[in-house]
């Protein structure tokens, strides 16, 4: 003849309503049904006897409602679900005699009138046999709504607390990535300056152009492989100057790619491997070639050098492939490989496969 809402029993829910429409719809649906199944034990018509019952129902309904936020502490050897329990049961007598004095007749109290106290009794009975048990019900339904919620929310806080340690290993990654990138070029730099030559300053022109271009991207959590062709081509074209005789180059990307996901300087890394453990290592040098294709909802970059090869460059090849793979594993999981493989008669071939997504 009670019904309650989806908060644990022991809290106080100060956020829902003591009377919701759930609560009222459910103990009417249920004062109603027990209306209906003791009326063959009543001279009063069948509508009569529900409505009394559902006044009945309403009036434990409040003691229900009252207990659960009242008194505001109880004892530790009380539980709030026990006194819900017991203030239901004890409040349906309650409730009868207080309808039955208040309902009143010409004949004189009720207490005069046999079927009328058989009437009491029999409404009173069956109350405090079904009273309690939909309590109970109720309660069990709350506390399972309530480890349900519980568990939702600590479901939501873990993979908050996941995505913000995979953001924070990513811009680890790409913070290990920067100083590496950059000690590298500046290193170039200075073995022109130290050798006397003439294009030192034109590639020191375009290396701060550069910079000024991707330094900025380097803190960003993700970019387009259109702004990463973009690196690399400049990139390449700062290497040219400094090795213009022994340093060809070429980029061909779809145009379905640019809008693709990428990692900052994913690229950019294979780039760079490939010019300083392919290229350097060599007194002939070599042509670095770039392609990027987009075929059934994946991407496939291909880095592919004449350069010295894997035997003869692969001394260095170790850390920056390795934080790659890391930084590809945290981003798209294990849905992105990176091969690498030996051209013939020379030469180094790198593989990156991963799924197509455009930035949001």
């Amino acid at each position: 003849m009670t019904a309650a809402s989806t908060t644990p029993s022991s809290a106080r829910p100060a956020r829902i309503p003591m009377l919701s429409w759930r609560r009222v719809l459910t103990t009417l649906i249920a004062s109603l049904l027990l209306g209906l199944v003791i009326s063959p034990g009543f001279v009063t018509p069948v509508v009569g006897v529900m409505a009394r019952v559902a006044s009945v129902g309403l009036f434990t309904l409040l003691v229900f409602a009252l207990f659960e936020r009242w008194p505001a502490s109880l004892p530790p050897w009380l539980a709030r679900w026990v006194l819900q329990v017991v203030g239901v049961a004890l409040a349906v007598p309650v409730g009868v005699l207080l309808l039955y004095l208040f309902l009143g007749s010409d004949k004189g109290a009720f207490w005069h009138d046999s079927r009328r106290i058989n009437g009491v009794l029999l409404m009173s009975g069956c109350g405090m046999l079904v009273a309690p048990w939909v309590a109970m019900s109720t309660l069990l339904r709350q506390r399972d709504d309530a480890v349900r919620a519980q568990a939702l929310s600590f479901g939501l806080e873990r993979s908050e607390l996941e995505r913000k340690a995979l953001d924070a290993r990513l811009r680890l990654l790409q913070a290990q990535v920067e100083p590496h990138f950059l000690f590298n070029t500046l290193a170039n730099v200075r073995e022109l300056v130290d050798s006397g030559s003439p294009q030192a300053s034109t590639v020191l022109e375009s290396l701060i152009a550069y910079l000024r271009a991707a330094v900025p991207r380097l803190h960003e959590a993700s970019t387009t492989m259109g702004q990463e062709l973009q690196l690399v081509r400049a990139y390449l074209a700062l290497m040219h100057l400094r090795m213009p005789d022994r340093l060809e180059f070429a980029l061909d990307a779809d145009a379905a790619a640019e809008g693709l996901h990428c990692p900052p300087t994913t690229l950019l890394t294979l780039v760079e491997n490939a010019v300083r453990h392919g290229i350097d290592p060599g007194e002939e040098g070599g042509r670095i070639d770039v392609r990027v294709r987009v075929q059934d909802g994946r991407c496939r970059a291909e880095v592919s050098d004449t350069g010295v090869g894997l035997g003869a460059g692969a001394a260095g090849l170790g850390t920056g492939l390795s934080t790659l793979r890391e930084r590809l594993q945290l981003v798209f999981g294990g849905d992105a490989q990176l091969r690498l493989s030996e051209r013939q008669p020379h030469g180094v071939r790198a593989e990156l496969d991963f799924p197509a997504r455009t930035t949001a």
